[in-house]
């Protein structure tokens, strides 16, 4: 009798150790290769290093069942979005778009003026002079047929704010971030003018409105992974 009982308690012993090694083949079976490795694919893939992109956000999704991580970034007027999956760091997707709002941060714009006034002549700068009165005299004579809410200019819109005011207005709620974390346009809506945009800083993304006419937020929102 105690032979059948020893024998039992093997046999559950067994299948206790039998149920750990399953539970930890079936992990195996689920690795996840993390956030920096699924990061390193989609920048090997594009090409670039981190150094070299702002904006940067990693959030994780399921898709098909399947965990993957969701990767986008900048660099310069390029926005990349990429699906990498956790298992093995293979790229399930891939989208790089043009951004046309784009604006050169002020150390960009800097640099290029830098690099035009070494490589300029005078001859160069009286054009472009000339060029700049002319563009400013069309643009006196057009003013009365432009219409702002097909080209977003906040110029020709007369709006009280200006994009730099609004840049500034936006990056005050976000300490550490520049020019270069945020995208932003001029937009008509509902009667008013308003800026809309977004701020990426350190992996939260801050979506937000702005009166431009007044400068007041009109909404504010944070998405932290």
């Amino acid at each position: 009798m105690m032979k059948k009982n020893r024998m039992k308690k093997y046999i559950a012993a067994a299948a206790v150790s039998a149920a750990v090694l399953g539970a930890l083949t079936g992990c195996g079976s689920g690795k996840d290769i993390g956030r920096d490795a699924a990061l390193e694919a989609a920048l090997n893939d594009a090409g670039v290093s981190e150094s070299e992109t702002t904006r940067l956000k990693v959030s994780e999704d399921r898709d098909d069942g399947r965990k993957v991580y969701e990767i986008r970034f900048d660099v310069a007027e390029k926005e990349y979005d990429y699906e990498v999956l956790a298992a093995d760091g293979s790229i399930i997707s891939s989208e790089i778009d043009m951004n046309e709002n784009y604006r050169p941060s002020s150390e960009e714009t800097g640099s290029q003026g830098g690099t035009a006034a070494q490589d300029g002549s005078a001859d160069q700068g009286a054009s472009a002079g000339a060029d700049t009165a002319q563009a400013q005299n069309g643009g006196q004579e057009n003013s009365g047929t432009s219409n702002p809410r097909q080209n977003g200019s906040a110029a020709d819109a007369g709006v009280a704010v200006s994009v730099d005011e609004a840049i500034g207005i936006a990056l005050a709620r976000v300490e550490g971030a520049t020019d270069r974390d945020i995208r932003i346009e001029l937009d008509y809506d509902d009667g008013r003018y308003k800026y809309e945009g977004e701020i990426i800083y350190q992996m939260v993304e801050y979506d937000f409105e702005i009166d431009a006419n007044t400068g007041t937020i009109l909404e504010w929102s944070e998405e932290r992974e």
